[in-house]
Formats: structure tokens, C-alpha cells, sequence
């Protein structure tokens, strides 16, 4: 006979293709108050097992029923929210470019939780390389310089800061990223 698991330890079977599956309740939707259920699969059943308790840890530190916000829809409520209400007028406006123009269009779409670092180091070597907007700029200097991309870092760290607090994500992934340094110009 098999062993009982406790409550709240998920439930470990054996599929019909031969790989185990571990099964646990990641907690309840605030809509429609049906259970979220969720799963972890591997090749043997102490994987699973290990696995299972990763993954039901994880569940507690998260607020699992507001996982499915993406990029854009966090950065601008974040902007409305906690940013604009306590910055100067300049900065509002420096961030909202930052976030409308540069940011949303590239990594918008992502969900939230599945942003990683190599997203937003792809965002930064985007901007680098054919950042700017206007076509009369495009044609000399396609990239948006170095101190603009770290403006964009800095909101963007700023932000899922904020989603770390209220649970959104587990870690902030624009901790990890390398920031252009500083280009000194020559004054002409």
C-alpha cells in the first residue's frame, strides 16, 4: 500500500509514459475561488519529490493569484502608483518615455514572472544598437547613448523592486544585468 502524504504536500503518481509527476495546490484564484493546481514532472520519484517541496516553497512566497500580469501592464500601473506620485514632474516624464518608448515595445509582452535577466540584456543591447526613434537622428547615430540606457535600468530595477514587495516575482532579474558605462564626450 502506499504512503499517505500529509496535507499540503502535493501528490506524486506515475504516469502512463514513465515519467513521475508531483501535483500541488498553488492556492485559490481571487475571481472565481477554484483551487489553482499545479505541476512538476521527472524522471524518478525522489526528483519529483524534490522538486514538489521547491515548488510548493515557492508557492508560499508567492502571490500566485496575480502571476499573469505582463511587463507593460506592471510598469504602468507601478508609474501611476508608487512612481509618479512621489517623483518630480521631470522624472515622471523621463520614466514614462523610458517605459512607453523603449521598454513596452521590446519586453512588454513577458510575463512578469518570466522575465529574466538575458530578456532585459537583450532590451539594453537593443537600445544601444538602434534605440532612437526619430529618423533625422537614426541616420547618424542610430543607438540611444549609455546614460540613457542606465536611466531605462534604473526604472526598470525600480519597478520590479516593487514587484518583489508584493510578491510577484521571487527575485528582481535586473540585479543580474551589466550596464553600459559612462561615455565621456568631448565638449565641441
Amino acid at each position: 500500500m502506499a504512503k499517505k502524504r500529509a496535507n499540503g504536500e502535493g501528490n506524486i503518481r506515475k504516469r502512463k509514459d514513465g515519467r513521475w509527476e508531483g501535483r500541488y495546490s498553488a492556492g485559490y484564484d481571487s475571481k472565481t475561488g477554484k483551487r489553482i493546481v499545479k505541476s512538476v514532472l521527472g524522471r524518478t520519484q525522489a526528483e519529483v519529490k524534490e522538486k514538489l517541496a521547491r515548488a510548493i516553497e515557492e508557492s508560499k512566497r508567492l502571490d500566485v493569484s496575480r502571476t499573469n500580469e505582463t511587463v507593460a501592464e506592471w510598469l504602468r500601473l507601478w508609474f501611476e502608483l508608487y512612481s509618479k506620485p512621489h517623483v518630480r514632474p521631470s522624472t515622471a516624464d523621463y520614466y514614462r518615455r523610458s517605459i512607453e518608448q523603449y521598454t513596452i515595445p521590446r519586453i512588454g509582452n513577458i510575463k512578469l514572472n518570466k522575465l529574466t535577466g538575458r530578456d532585459i540584456q537583450k532590451l539594453y543591447k537593443d537600445l544601444q544598437k538602434n534605440g532612437r526613434e526619430r529618423a533625422i537622428q537614426k541616420k547618424t547615430n542610430p543607438g540611444l547613448s549609455s546614460s540613457t540606457i542606465r536611466g531605462t535600468h534604473r526604472m526598470l530595477h525600480l519597478a520590479l523592486d516593487r514587484a518583489v514587495k508584493e510578491r510577484l516575482i521571487l527575485r528582481n532579474p535586473a540585479e543580474d544585468c551589466i550596464v553600459p558605462k559612462l561615455e565621456k564626450q568631448e565638449m565641441k
